[in-house]
């Protein structure tokens, strides 16, 4: 039989004491035990970034980070982002297209938000490199970059911005010379 902890976590600003084996990974906890399904399995070698959640605001791939080691932080999922009102997010995601199967979109999301809290003004660099652990196979990262970008812009408040065009070449490199 294996090792029980019984542990507080906080969860989307909410406390939560959780009785679980100990070697459960906090993917296993928030899935099983907190019921937030949200936050999916993929790899669960840490290279997909599809189980990305936020943990005390850095992005943390919850398949790789065991909850016991996590008491006490402040976890925030992909259900966080719900309220009254779409995330703005939510909404530049839904808006563009930027999801089309949807199943690493949870995992981008949390990693965009850290962004855009972090660094209010991001480059597309900046956006490129913030994504660079998540792995979409459907769509060509092109409107999850623009998703990003003006999901930032509706962040610092500029209501009437609007997604950038992103170049069908280079997204996330500089535009080639000549």
């Amino acid at each position: 039989m294996s090792e029980h902890v019984t542990a507080t976590y906080r969860v989307n600003s909410e406390g939560r004491t959780i009785a679980h084996p100990a070697h459960h990974t906090l993917l296993e906890v928030l899935r099983e035990a907190c019921g937030l399904t949200g936050t999916k399995h993929g790899c669960e070698l840490g290279e997909c970034g599809t189980c990305t959640v936020l943990i005390d605001g850095e992005p943390q791939l919850s398949c790789l980070v065991l909850a016991r080691e996590v008491e006490g932080a402040a976890i925030d999922t992909v259900e966080g982002l719900e309220g009254r009102d779409l995330h703005p997010l939510q909404k530049t995601f839904a808006d563009l297209g930027a999801a089309q199967c949807g199943y690493c979109t949870p995992g981008i999301l949390m990693a965009a938000k850290a962004l855009i809290e972090r660094k209010p003004t991001p480059t597309r660099a900046d956006v490129c490199e913030a994504l660079s652990g998540n792995l979409c196979r459907c769509t060509g990262y092109i409107k999850i970059i623009e998703a990003v970008e003006w999901a930032a812009a509706l962040c610092r408040g500029e209501s009437g911005a609007r997604p950038a065009d992103a170049s069908l070449y280079g997204v996330c490199k500089e535009k080639p010379h000549g």
